[in-house]
């Protein structure tokens, strides 16, 4: 075959391929004109799902005459001009191809009047070569674009269309991520000429959370917790749901890109790695998102229907995004369950499965090892939990907790359930059994039950692995944005007083004038806290002392680091809490005497019931 030039009807048709895959599709892109022209109401009319006809009427600016034949041609736009414009795009369109393209595979008909212009008028695009013919209309200050039959000369592409419920539902949703992107828009949708939608333009924040309301729900809106945060040139806002209210389906995620709608692999791995320690049992994480950066800082020309962008500094847009995500999310927990509810989170990075969390049992990695460099957050308890074991089950468990279990156990006089507490180091001796809620660990010996609480076994060691290592200094975990604090008078004198230990702990702090200070590097142990209430915090618990700590004022400084510091917000297996008792034991023999650490079990009262039935 020959090589020959396509005819401009076939051209369209092949780009009408990539930007036109349904009736939604149609709806975007007119809707996105529409914006971009500065309208302020826009009404879409839609019957048989948008088969029959899509009409979007707008306020915007319009067009003039005799631009109106170059609008309906290929690659022809107002958006931009040179390659400076290209590379710092602001407006929602910008190729020139979604009139032509349309109008190469439906019956289209463009109305449009702007405000100089006393007439309207009408185009058409007709016949092979796609001539435009131009009449006048009668029409507001704005435009009317009306696309019907879509698909009508191309029914190997209408058949791949759906029923007329998909497919609005398909437009309505689009609606709903639209309407999100713009409070400043009012929006009207009617289906076969009944009124389903309409968004009133908003501008205050109590009538944002209103629209909010009507497109995600009360329960989204009444739980949801505010974001805003800004570093240099870029910023994030909007509603996230708190790790309490998950999701079981993900129908509730709506990101936009200095207003633009996205589904960006980059930015949707940031949101799922923020929220990594909560996601469970096929949860999902819902969202408002909006991010804000130069349009020079960006590539929106990557798809051709671009959902998708290109950051020119991606990991710091992706780092961004994780940490404040994840600041929100640990602060919006009850406070009185973070302790079991929160785990300890390194930092972002690009791979989540990088880099796991340090275990306890290996101090050196935990804090006296190099900070990965914003590479990865898995969780330390990311396995499944164990409601109980077979006896069969038991064997690997008592293997492990050989040291705590004894060969030849000796009867023992029944006792009441204090004296149950009261063992010689010798005697301590207990048998694992099941996990409980799942962050208690229930142990037997003889006719005796022990619960012990994990977490706080989990933070005694950690208190002592940070005691152990203080002398020599902790590595200092990066922040991937240095946070600016003002320090109370009492809180300057405690930094110039624990210049030294503050230095070991991890802190680079660079004190400015006014009582301003930066904050650049903290202890690795509180880098998943919130910087600006923790380490004020921090100095409030070395104003207390005078001068140099003692050993039981480090002790105290340690336990108040490591109290600060939540774990087992996953709970724990036999197997974990087992290699947790096994390090306990020997470093503190009579932890089962602790009652912060572990209570004893009465079945006594279920005995007697039975026994009285």
């Amino acid at each position: 075959m020959s090589i020959r030039i396509l005819s401009p009807r076939l051209a369209n048709q092949i780009a009408a391929g990539e930007v036109v895959e349904r009736p939604a599709s149609v709806v975007k892109e007119l809707v996105e004109n529409s914006l971009d022209s500065g309208a302020r109401r826009i009404r879409l009319e839609i019957e048989q799902g948008g088969a029959k006809l899509i009409r979007i009427t707008d306020s915007g600016s319009g067009i003039p005459k005799d631009e109106l034949a170059l609008a309906l041609s290929r690659h022809a736009t107002s958006k931009i001009a040179t390659l400076d414009d290209l590379e710092a795009i602001l407006s929602l369109g910008f190729r020139g191809e979604a009139l032509a393209s349309i109008s190469s595979v439906s019956r289209l008909t463009l109305t449009s009047r702007p405000s100089e212009q006393e007439q309207a008028w009408q185009a058409l695009a007709e016949g092979r070569d796609m001539e435009v013919q131009l009449r006048p209309a009668a029409h507001p200050v704005g435009t009317s674009v009306e696309v019907k039959d879509l698909f009508f000369n191309t029914p190997a592409r209408r058949k791949f269309m759906r029923t007329e419920k998909t497919e609005f539902s398909h437009i309505d949703e689009l609606l709903r991520r639209i309407a999100l992107s713009r409070f400043d828009t009012e929006f009207t949708l009617l289906h076969n000429g009944r009124p389903v939608r309409r968004y009133r333009a908003v501008t205050d924040e109590a009538l944002q959370l209103q629209r909010l309301k009507e497109i995600c729900g009360r329960e989204f809106a009444e739980q949801a917790l505010a974001v805003e945060s800004q570093h240099l040139d870029v910023k994030l806002w909007g509603w996230l749901a708190p790790a309490s209210a998950l999701r079981e389906r993900n129908d509730l995620q709506y990101c936009y890109v200095n207003g633009r709608m996205i589904r960006d692999k980059l930015i949707n791995h940031a949101i799922r790695q923020a929220h990594e320690q909560w996601l469970s049992g096929g949860l999902h994480p819902a969202y408002v998102l909006y991010l804000e950066l130069p349009a020079d800082q960006l590539d929106v020309n990557v798809h051709p229907t671009k959902h998708e962008v290109r950051f020119h500094q991606a990991r710091l847009v992706h780092d961004f995004v994780c940490q404040v995500l994840r600041d929100a999310l640990m602060q919006g927990q009850d406070p009185e369950l973070a302790l079991c509810e929160a785990q300890p989170v390194m930092a972002c990075g690009d791979d989540a499965a990088s880099a796991q969390s340090p275990s306890l049992s290996s101090p050196a990695r935990s804090f006296n090892s190099a900070p990965a460099a914003m590479g990865g957050s898995a969780s330390r308890h990311n396995y499944q939990q164990h409601s109980g074991a077979s006896p069969k089950s038991w064997e690997p468990y008592q293997q492990l907790m050989r040291p705590l279990i004894p060969e030849h156990p000796s009867a023992s006089p029944e006792s009441s359930e204090q004296e149950a507490l009261v063992h010689s180091a010798d005697e301590s001796h207990w048998l694992p059994l099941t996990m409980v809620n799942p962050r208690y660990l229930l142990l037997g010996y003889q006719d005796r039950l022990l619960l012990v609480a994990m977490p706080r076994v989990e933070q005694l060691l950690l208190a002592r692995q940070i005691e152990s290592l203080l002398g020599q200094g902790l590595v200092a975990q990066p922040l991937l944005i240095p946070v600016t604090l003002t320090l109370e008078e009492s809180m300057l004198e405690a930094v110039e007083r624990h210049q030294a230990l503050l230095g070991r702990l991890g802190v680079d702090l660079v004190l400015k004038k006014n009582g301003q200070a930066m904050l650049r590097k903290m202890p690795a142990a509180l880098r998943h806290t919130s910087v600006a209430d923790i380490f004020p915090a921090l100095l409030q618990q070395l104003e207390s002392f005078p001068g140099e700590l003692s050993a039981s004022q480090t002790r105290v400084l340690c336990q108040w680091i490591s109290g600060h510091s939540p774990l087992g917000a996953s709970g724990y297996n036999l197997q974990q809490a087992g290699s947790l008792l096994t390090e306990l034991e020997a470093s503190y023999p009579d932890w089962h005497q602790d009652p912060s650490l572990a209570k004893p079990v009465s079945m006594q009262s279920f005995i007697e019931e039975f026994e009285g039935e």
